[in-house]
């Protein structure tokens, strides 16, 4: 039947992506459904039992300001909290945390139940409606049509996915679940190009079966910090993880069963991700090693589920048994779920605008790893940008992109959609060319004016945080206009905090520039000082200490925006420019750059093509305004 209610937003699939979609889909006020193959898999963590780590803690954080459930959900159900590389500069920080896989699902089906303007059904959607390039509504397996303005598609692994264990493989979206058979051939058929990618995961164990007493310990922090900016009266528990090691006798055994691995017999031949090998791909490919480390981390709080962090693996289950028992501590272990490879459909990105809207089908969203990409966070981060642009869309508002230069979610997008991807896509610190900027700890001040500004953050909140700022700008210039005299008694602190003594006047902004000293010795320096709330404080060290480094960055980003700010009309004709070569041209044609900007980031162009561009755009406009005048 044709539903008789008619939706503004459709968003395909219950996973970390639709999520988010839906959520703030329905928070912005438009009539929201949300159609997933199985309900009770609503906000399921497929893979590790984990939320952030490097450079994904930054999209996490960023999915909050900008008015999503992930931070919020993990501090409600996190079992252990962490600050990494917490010994190196504060641009390469990263939060990440141990999740209750259950308790994490069943909060977020929860939220998603409770919220208003969002409807949530149990079908298998089995094709897009368009006419005359435009969204129309949804079919389901059932029969069911549902009519609406726009949809996104969050599939995850589920478009005619299928799973290996060994030489065995049966169809299925995620383990013992069915897969979406025909939605991918409905994408095909609106003309967009589809691929296949893999992933994988690792076998989970029995926590009664493993002797810990052997394993290094691995707790989380003694004080832990929340991912969410709203979070309060944060008090989760510190349950601890354990780290134990391959060893030669087990890098024997997995090389000798490499004709049970689907990966090496030719039964997958798609691309897998790079950043999160197979244990069989770190033995061939990094044969010189001698042990690899796995982290065994707990799956739920009342379970004895482990996760074998950095052992995914698709061999035979005769196989996995046997090399786990080669390892230290888990010389009696048994397994729970064996470890699995899976391989699916994704859409070339590349046939994306920024707000993740393809250029073909107007009102067609697509987020999470239907784009390419690996990872709970960027698929929430994708999902965020596509709900909040259906949303926008349906109301007729400015659609909403995040750049480069303003966050890593803006990296994440813009390097999809301007660069493609041919393996699952992970995002890391070093993909960030402004990371210093971009920091994890300045998230919500450098992105609540915009989020504001686009509806996603209440007053009460953009105020607070404006307040935040104004202190820690006012803090720095005071510091810069506060100083200490070269007299004894302060040479005597100097010495006694091991740092220089000084010879002339010097200012406590210079003072606290070195390495050794923090804010806390500058009240011992001069006791007028104000003490500080740790955030305030936390800042005006950062904004100090990397001065030049942040005032280098800001110009980078200046020189940035100029070429953004040179905008490629989108029917520009690149056939009628001399000089492109027939590579430079199709590439060009082909991704359709929204500015000078995006172009230079295509793989292949050149800079003389960019000239080329820049000199004919220029004519063009010179043209146009004679025209007119």
């Amino acid at each position: 039947m044709i539903y008789p209610k008619k939706y503004d937003v459709v968003v395909i699939g219950g996973g970390h992506a639709g999520c988010e979609a839906a959520l703030i889909s329905s928070r912005l006020g438009v009539n929201t459904l949300m159609l997933t193959i199985a309900l009770d898999s609503i906000g399921a963590m497929s893979c590790n039992p984990a939320i952030g780590g490097l450079a994904k803690g930054h999209l996490v954080k960023e999915v909050d300001v900008f008015g999503g459930e992930m931070a919020r959900n993990i501090d409600e159900t996190g079992l252990q909290f962490k600050i990494l590389n917490k010994s190196k500069g504060p641009a390469v920080w990263s939060s990440r945390a141990q999740a209750d896989m259950t308790a994490y699902k069943l909060r977020m089906k929860y939220i998603l139940e409770q919220q208003k303007n969002l409807d949530i059904k149990q079908e298998t959607v089995d094709e897009i409606i368009a006419e005359d390039n435009k969204i129309i509504g949804v079919k389901t397996n059932i029969g069911n049509e549902y009519l609406c303005d726009s949809v996104v598609v969050t599939t995850g692994t589920f478009m005619k996915g299928k799973i290996f264990i060994g030489l065995n493989e049966y169809e299925a979206g995620r383990a013992w679940e069915p897969p979406s058979k025909k939605l991918s051939d409905s994408l095909r058929e609106l003309g967009l190009r589809v691929g296949r990618l893999k992933t994988g995961t690792t076998p989970r164990l029995d926590a009664r079966t493993i002797d810990f007493d052997s394993l290094k310990l691995q707790p989380g922090d003694d004080e832990p910090v929340p991912f969410s900016f709203k979070t309060t009266n944060f008090n989760r528990p510190n349950i601890p993880c354990y780290l134990a090691h391959t060893n030669e006798k087990t890098h024997k055994i997995i090389l000798q069963n490499l004709d049970q691995s689907p990966l090496y017999s030719g039964m997958v031949e798609s691309m897998g991700p790079r950043y999160c090998p197979s244990i069989e791909d770190k033995v061939v490919k990094f044969f010189e090693k001698k042990q690899h480390q796995i982290f065994l981390e707990p799956q739920d709080e009342h379970s004895t589920e482990i996760y074998a962090d950095g052992l995914h693996t698709s061999l035979g289950y005769e196989v996995q048994l046997k090399f786990l028992r080669s390892m230290k501590g888990l010389e009696e272990v048994e397994i729970m779920r064996p470890g699995y490879a899976i391989e699916y459909d994704f859409v070339d990105p590349t046939q994306l605008k920024h707000t993740l809207e393809t250029k073909k089908i107007k009102g067609l969203f697509l987020a999470g790893q239907i784009n390419g990409t690996s990872g709970y966070e960027e698929a929430a981060a994708q999902g965020i940008i596509a709900g909040i642009n259906a949303a926008f869309q349906m109301q007729k508002k400015k659609l909403f992109t995040v750049g480069r230069d303003e966050a890593y979610t803006g990296v994440l997008i813009d390097d999809l959609v301007t660069k493609g991807t041919k393996e699952p896509y992970r995002m890391f610190t070093s993909r960030a060319e402004y990371r210093l900027i971009l920091r994890e700890d300045n998230t919500q001040l450098r992105l609540a004016e915009k989020a504001f500004k686009a509806g996603l953050m209440n007053k009460e909140h953009y105020e607070m945080v404006m307040e935040q700022k104004a202190k820690i700008q006012e803090m720095v210039k005071k510091l810069k206009t506060t100083y200490i005299f070269p007299n004894d008694d302060t040479n005597k602190k100097l010495q006694a905090l091991g740092t220089k003594i000084i010879k002339t006047k010097t200012d406590l902004a210079k003072m606290l520039r070195r390495t050794e000293i923090n804010y806390e010795n500058l009240i011992e320096l001069n006791p007028n000082l104000e003490k500080l709330e740790p955030f305030i404080k936390q800042e005006v060290e950062i904004d100090l200490k990397y001065e030049g480094y942040l005032n280098l960055q800001k110009q980078q980003i200046e020189k940035f925006k100029k070429y953004e700010e040179l905008k490629i009309p989108s029917d520009f004709d690149y056939n009628v420019v001399g000089g492109l070569s027939n590579e430079v041209r199709g590439k060009l044609m082909e991704i359709k750059p929204s500015s000078i900007g995006q172009a230079i980031r295509i793989p292949g162009v050149t800079p003389a093509a960019i000239s080329i561009i820049v000199v004919h755009l220029k004519k063009s406009n010179d043209k146009r305004y004679k025209s007119t005048a």
